[in-house]
Formats: structure tokens, sequence, C-alpha cells
């Protein structure tokens, strides 16, 4: 199965690469500040809300992972067509936009649908930055952030890992295996409703045109696979990732598929060291977590771990 996923992710990357794109050598980086304000986090959230929805986007879910962080899921048109353009595009149809308490201030951010279009293989990014023109325009941009000195451009970002012997794009987690999208996706919608690995549902987004949907998913198990114990272990600098959640299922066909966690996170966090930091985020404090969360998938999925 892995070796004709691989044969279609590099069909997208060459069609990708012979279309040209104007914008290859700009760096990008994964998430946008939009404003710091103070005051009720709700209230703060009510009025994003009211203005990612009047600039045309959807908020198709929302959850609070853990104290003083809320994250919206959106999506519009634009970008359901970005991930019906690529095989296994849909992860890039919800984008989040993050309102995080830190100290006496609140962040206001959103991820960057170009960088995330960019590090899925989408074959057309026009759509993605059209989102992210609407989000600057809705939200505003102070900066964008989330690299460090790393340099990221959209070529670097269509061929990354984060360091030898670590996974790719095209090297997802299999979770599970039906006859049919639709066995498929009752059987994952049986394991949110179930919360089956700790896995609850924040949002689903149905790709047009093909048998594909995104689901995202609140980790909550009380182990290393929860957002709350990867955030707090990596979501360290001073201007907070929150919009790197929430998680992902695929259901393609009959298949079921989740970004390996050694690739989704590092993908958020391509700048932050394995052993030591400033900050003290390290990806050495969470080594327990990518086979922990493809595990609570595997479960959500109905799969056999």
């Amino acid at each position: 199965m892995l070796k004709v996923v691989k044969q279609l992710f590099l069909s997208g990357a060459l069609l990708a690469l012979v279309s040209g794109n104007a914008f290859a050598d700009e760096i990008l980086k994964p998430f946008v500040l939009a404003y710091k304000t103070s005051g009720d986090i709700q209230a703060v959230t009510g009025e994003v809300k009211g203005k990612v929805e009047g600039a045309g986007f959807e908020v198709v879910g929302s959850y609070s992972p853990y104290d003083g962080a809320v994250i919206l899921a959106i999506t519009d048109e634009g970008l359901k067509k970005a991930a019906a353009s690529s095989e296994f595009g849909g992860y890039v149809a919800g984008q989040r936009v993050s309102i995080t308490r830190v100290d006496d201030e609140i962040q206001v951010s959103y991820s960057n649908p170009v960088y995330y279009a960019n590090a899925y293989r989408i074959d057309d990014t026009a759509d993605a930055q059209a989102a992210l023109d609407k989000l600057e325009g809705a939200l505003g941009n102070v900066e964008t952030y989330g690299t460090g000195d790393k340099e990221l451009t959209a070529k670097n970002l269509r061929k990354y890992h984060y360091m030898f012997g670590m996974e790719y794009f095209d090297d997802p987690s299999e979770l599970a295996e039906y006859d049919s999208y639709d066995e498929a996706i009752a059987a994952v919608e049986e394991g949110l409703k179930e919360g089956r690995g700790g896995a609850q549902k924040v949002y689903r987004i149905d790709i047009p045109g093909k048998d594909e949907t995104v689901f995202g998913v609140a980790l909550t198990k009380d182990d290393c696979s929860a957002d709350k114990f990867v955030m707090g272990n990596v979501d360290k600098n001073p201007i907070r990732s929150t919009a790197h959640l929430p998680y992902e299922i695929l259901v393609s066909d009959g298949d079921v598929y989740a970004l390996y966690a050694r690739f989704r996170i590092a993908i958020s966090y391509p700048n932050l060291p394995m052993v030591q930091s400033d900050t003290g985020g390290t990806f050495f404090k969470i080594m327990c977590s990518p086979n922990a969360i493809e595990e609570a998938l595997i479960e959500t999925a109905g799969g056999d771990i």
C-alpha cells in the first residue's frame, strides 16, 4: 500500500515542479501572529470568530486543548478546492486560528495556508494564497514565525523531513483499511463518538469531487499522546504556536491515514532542537509521543495495533 501511495505523491511532486512556482525562493513560516490584546479570552474568541466568518470562512469546529488556549478550525471553498487538487491533499482543507493567553496578554495567531500547502505537496497553491490574503485582511499580520533561524522555501517544504531516518509526507501512519469509503467513514465516526484512544471530534471536512474526508481530532488521553502533553513540552517560545493543533485523520477511499507524528509535529516546529534549548522545549521530551499518537489514532479508526 505504501509503495502505491509514494508513487502517487511522486507524480504530484513532479507535476508541481513542471508547473513551476513563482514564489519558490520565498521564505515561508508556519504561523502568523495577527495581533496581541488583553481581556477575557472567550470574548476575544467571539470577536475573532466574527472576523473570520465575515471574511468568508466557515468555522467548522473549535476546542480548548488546555487552559488558556482556544482553537478555531476554519475552511472555505478555495481551501477545499486546493485539497481536491492533489492526492491526499485533504490535510490542507482545515486551517486553524488560535487564541492563547500568555501571562497578561492574549495572542491571536493562525496557521499559514501557503506553508502547509507546500508541506503537503498541493499541486496548485493559488487558493492557499487567497486564503492567506483573506486571513491577513480579517485579522492582520504583525509577523510570521515558527522556524527560528531555519529558512524554508516551497522547494524545501515539499521534500521536508526533520532529520535522517525520520518520516516524509509520503510516510504516513496507516491506521485502518476498509472495503469502501462509506465503511471507513462510519468506523472513524463511531470511534470518535465513543472516544476511542482518547480522541474527540473537532471537525469534519468532506473534500469535493472525491471520496476523501479529513477529521480534526483532539487527543485527550492521559499519556504522551495528549495534545496537552505534547504542547507542554514543545510550545515554549514567547509567541505560542497553538495553531499547530488539532491532529488530523484522513479517510481516502477505504483507507484511513494520519501524518506520522515525527513529520506532523516537526513541520510545525522545524527549528525545535532534539535535546537542548534556551526555552526548554525539545523533541527529546516527547520521544514517547509519535508511537503513542499512532496507537491512539489506530484505536480511533478501528484498526489493529
